[in-house]
């Protein structure tokens, strides 16, 4: 029986789901596969430790890793190669060994874009709306501008790495399609949707990143959290009747791509799905 040992650094992750996926798809393919929690929270070092832990990686053997706040753009230096994809977004959430190199990939892009397309669409992507502008917002605002959006404004309590993700957009994108605005207010102004791509709102970060009263019944909203499921956001936006996308959808699309680039094998999207909502109902 094929064996694989993979694992996920990040912060505040004791209740993620990817072990899970992982390993029950893994058994229906006939592979031992062995996930591990590597949690920053438990080091007194935090996001410092990141060098000596994709060392002790490749010490220890391990196949693959996923990364995640706040390490998917500090891992870049410490790897040995890039996927187009990963380059182009400028931050990397799978990392796969390829005999004695580590290569970076993301999935976090053609995640989002998966659940996106079955949670909603018929979405309308004249002028949508991302908050946040850190590893998931740079994804996701590649994806959705690959969809076809026709505006993108991306807004960020950091206005300079806002205004950057614009820029670095608009070289790979034709149109100038993509701006950044300080002001979350001025930016919904006609928005047709909005995508949540922050923290905030994570059962260790709870909150919602703009005030409720600026939702409009007529945008959707997509959110990337799924630790709670159900977030204020959603919540907020669902009482006043938008078309929602939860973080569950991304979630499980990360989880099919990560799945074959760990094991050369497609996962059944249907059976991974249907395993995350039962785990978190």
């Amino acid at each position: 029986m094929k064996e694989l040992l993979l694992g996920l650094i990040g912060a505040g992750i004791q209740r993620s789901l990817a072990p899970a996926l992982q390993e029950e798809e893994a058994r229906h393919h006939g592979i031992r596969l062995h996930y591990q929690l590597i949690d920053l929270d438990g080091s007194s070092r935090g996001a410092d430790a990141l060098p000596t832990l994709i060392e002790a990686a490749r010490i220890m053997g391990f196949d693959g890793l996923n990364v995640t706040f706040p390490c998917k753009q500090s891992v870049i230096p410490l790897l040995d190669g890039l996927s187009e994809e990963a380059r182009a977004i400028g931050a990397v959430n799978t990392v796969v060994c390829e005999g004695s190199r580590l290569v970076g990939h993301n999935t976090d892009g053609s995640g989002w874009s998966w659940g996106f397309r079955r949670a909603l669409p018929r979405a309308d992507l004249a002028r949508v709306v991302l908050i946040g502008a850190g590893g998931a917002g740079s994804a996701c605002a590649d994806a959705v501008l690959r969809l076809g959006a026709e505006r993108l404004v991306i807004v960020d309590k950091d206005a300079a790495r806002a205004a950057e993700l614009a820029l670095r957009l608009n070289r790979h994108f034709d149109g100038n399609r993509a701006t950044s605005n300080v002001d979350v207010k001025a930016a919904l102004d006609g928005a047709t949707g909005l995508i949540q791509a922050t923290p905030v709102g994570m059962a260790m970060m709870p909150g919602m990143p703009l005030a409720e009263s600026l939702l409009k019944p007529s945008m959707w909203v997509s959110e990337i959290v799924y630790v709670p499921l159900e977030t204020a956001l959603l919540g907020a936006a669902r009482r006043i009747g938008c078309a929602t996308a939860d973080g569950g959808h991304m979630n499980v699309g990360q989880g099919i791509r990560g799945f074959k680039l760990f094991t050369g094998l497609d996962a059944d999207a249907a059976r991974m799905e249907a395993h995350f909502r039962r785990l978190v109902s």
